[in-house]
């Protein structure tokens, strides 16, 4: 059974800091891109940012770029994102996702909220 569980959200003041974590299993997960993507209320679902198979290329969204930092462990099956420097705007919930290479295969956590406001 395929598992992702987000944590680590909360509510925060902006200029603070959040941690979120994802616990992976069910997959081989050092098979897949593990990517994080958000959703506002009455806004699509965006992406934030992309952690590839082994770890050795990241890419984020411009929006984040330079506040965040997104991470995994293939040994403890897990991604974390770190954000810096928060924002009202980035207020969201937020979605720990898994892709493989082919794009014929994709998981979804159940997402964890975070609100930045003072």
């Amino acid at each position: 059974q395929v598992q992702l569980v987000e944590s680590g959200g909360g509510l925060t003041q902006p200029g603070g800091s959040l941690r979120l974590s994802c616990a992976a299993s069910g997959f081989t997960f050092s098979n897949f891109h593990m990517r994080w993507y958000r959703q506002a209320p009455g806004k699509e679902r965006e992406f934030v940012a992309q952690m590839s198979t082994f770890g050795g290329y990241t890419t984020y969204a411009n929006s984040v770029k330079g506040r965040f930092t997104a991470s995994r462990d293939n040994a403890k099956n897990t991604v974390a994102l770190q954000m810096n420097s928060l924002k009202p705007e980035d207020t969201a919930v937020y979605y720990c996702n898994a892709v493989n290479p082919q794009g014929d295969a994709q998981y979804w956590g159940q997402g964890t909220q975070v609100t930045v406001s003072s």
